[in-house]
């Protein structure tokens, strides 16, 4: 029998379960969360550890749907950051209706699995024990093995090849789950609302912003540079408007990314920012503005998104500190005069309260509902106001400017000689629409159409009448 996995908003019942996958590190969770989402949100890689905050995503076998949690590994290495890891995993177990407890067939049964088996008991919530990576294993010896944990119901899958997905199936359209409204089951649908990717240097408080804008400890915050590894789209709603937050990890420059994980999650960040409508720049105030910044900030404004810079732990900077970031960020941003910039702090709350409003503001400007008789009149106003230039004693004119798509704001010019336009004017009309339309946060793309000749390469041929009032006036010109 088939299965199908769907990612839509289908057929969505008042029954949908919600099944965390938990485990310990490195047993396949991640893989197996994107086979049944069919996705490829969650970073995959041969490094133990590498999943540290929850992620939520929808599966659908065979028309019956379900919620998916994937999270980090239990039981790793001993520390504070397994301590928030194992935090995040009790959140997601507390949510989840039933639970897919994975472990490793190859490694077979370990220490770490009964100490988690007995957590599990604990919940009285329906458990599946799903072996994975059983691709060429015995399941008759891998099944004698893990009795042990006292797990009734198991299944034998490679998350990898999508081997064993019929007995997952099974299990799940056969357990009679509590009803729960499907709206209850929140980060299923990061499609829907604006898309805000918050974005910066390692340990500057993106997630403590990221968790401060929610209301909720959902991301891990760590003191520590890397705490983030992959990027979380976390759906939410404010005062009747949704927004989709982004937590990326944190980009440091080239060339001190270590390791093939940090270079994943460079890349996944990358890729959300591209995906983002509106990026949130966070700086480190007590660190000012660094080259790294002002790199994320120019892929960021190349990306075409909307861009809001954010300097955060401004309240524990002297007056004398405060002023001397000012003023760098005023030197350093000269470059993009239109990108706001606000002071917070995430971690006391303090002119948070206006950030989602700016980001509204940002995506209203970035949607450019702008008609083709204002861009042109606006033109012609910054024309009259000052003229191109001439090339070769021929003037450059400008004709009329219509939409051509929006985040960016993207809009072109008609006309003649426009690639003869220096740099400068080009600059001069970027700077003058987005002051007329209020295109903060945003950058204004040009695009110019050059009218074609339509006589050129056309030979003039006379005619009748043309042709014998040339010879009139060549025999003139002789005989004078």
């Amino acid at each position: 029998m088939s299965h199908r996995i769907s990612t839509c908003r289908q057929d969505m019942r008042a029954d949908l379960p919600t099944l965390a996958l938990v485990g310990r590190p490195n047993v396949g969770k991640s893989t197996l969360f994107n086979r049944l989402t069919r996705r490829r949100d969650a970073l995959v890689a041969d490094v133990p550890g590498l999943t540290r905050d929850r992620r939520y995503g929808r599966a659908d076998l065979d028309g019956h749907a379900f919620t998916l949690i994937d999270t980090g590994g239990l039981l790793g290495e001993p520390g504070d950051l397994t301590r928030a890891l194992e935090t995040q995993a009790d959140l997601a177990l507390a949510e989840a209706d039933g639970v897919l407890f994975l472990v490793d067939g190859r490694d077979g049964l370990t220490p770490s699995d009964q100490e988690i088996a007995v957590r599990l008991r604990r919940l009285g919530k329906p458990v599946l024990l799903v072996v994975n990576k059983m691709d060429g294993a015995n399941e008759s010896d891998a099944l004698a093995e893990f009795a042990a944990l006292g797990i009734a119901d198991t299944v034998f899958v490679s998350a990898a090849h999508g081997q064993g997905m019929a007995g997952l199936r099974h299990w799940i359209t056969t357990t009679e789950w509590p009803a729960a409204e499907a709206a209850d089951a929140p980060g299923t649908e990061a499609e829907e609302g604006i898309r805000v990717a918050i974005v910066g240097r390692p340990n500057v408080g993106k997630s403590t912003l990221t968790n401060r804008l929610l209301g909720e400890e959902r991301q891990v915050v760590f003191d520590a540079p890397g705490t983030t590894r992959d990027a979380i789209a976390i759906p939410f709603e404010r005062d009747g408007e949704r927004f989709v937050l982004i937590d990326t990890a944190g980009v440091r420059r080239k060339g001190r990314v270590e390791g093939v994980a940090e270079k994943f999650s460079v890349v996944k960040s990358l890729q959300a920012m591209e995906d983002a409508q509106v990026v949130i720049l966070v700086l480190d105030g007590s660190e000012g503005v660094v080259d790294q910044d002002l790199h994320l900030l120019s892929y960021a404004a190349e990306s075409g998104n909307g861009v809001l810079v954010v300097v955060n732990k401004w309240d524990g900077l002297s007056v004398e500190q405060k002023a001397l970031v000012d003023r760098e960020l005023d030197r350093k941003l000269s470059f993009a005069p239109w990108i706001p910039v606000m002071h917070i702090s995430a971690l006391h709350g303090s002119g948070v309260g206006h950030l989602l409003d700016a980001v509204k503001d940002i995506h209203r400007a970035g949607a450019f509902q702008v008609g083709t008789t204002l861009l042109t009149r606006l033109l012609g106003g910054l024309v009259d106001a000052h003229p191109p230039p001439s090339v070769r004693g021929r003037p450059i004119k400008l004709r009329f400017a219509h939409k051509a798509g929006e985040h960016p704001p993207r809009i072109i010019i008609h006309g003649n000689q426009t690639g003869s336009l220096p740099s400068s004017y080009i600059r001069y009309l970027e700077k003058g629409f987005r002051e007329a339309l209020r295109l903060v946060g945003n950058p204004v793309v040009l695009e110019f159409r050059t009218s074609e000749n339509p006589y050129a390469g056309k030979k003039n041929e006379l005619n009748r009448r043309q042709q014998k009032q040339r010879r009139r006036v060549i025999r003139h010109r002789k005989k004078r």
